[in-house]
């Protein structure tokens, strides 16, 4: 049976450790321009509950992620798992 680690993103949200590629810092201009062509594509996920996006996760398909929680305490968390 496959064991699937999941990543906690904020507000009861998560994360299939697996898919994730990258978490990025959502102030610079490729990851605004990033989460702009996911809108238009349909391809973003909303996960911040209102508040101000802190980290975008990009995933193996092609979706991105926006959360509230810092990049850097996300890949503190992928470090804590053992990942």
């Amino acid at each position: 049976m496959a064991e699937y680690k999941l990543l906690n993103i904020g507000f009861g949200n998560a994360v299939l450790i697996s898919r994730i590629i990258s978490i990025i810092n959502p102030n610079s201009s490729p990851a605004k321009r990033l989460r702009e062509d996911a809108k238009d594509e349909s391809r973003l996920i909303d996960a911040t509950q209102g508040r101000k996006t802190r980290a975008v996760i990009i995933t193996d398909s092609n979706h991105i992620i926006l959360s509230a929680i810092q990049a850097e305490t996300l890949a503190q968390r992928l470090v804590q798992d053992g990942n």
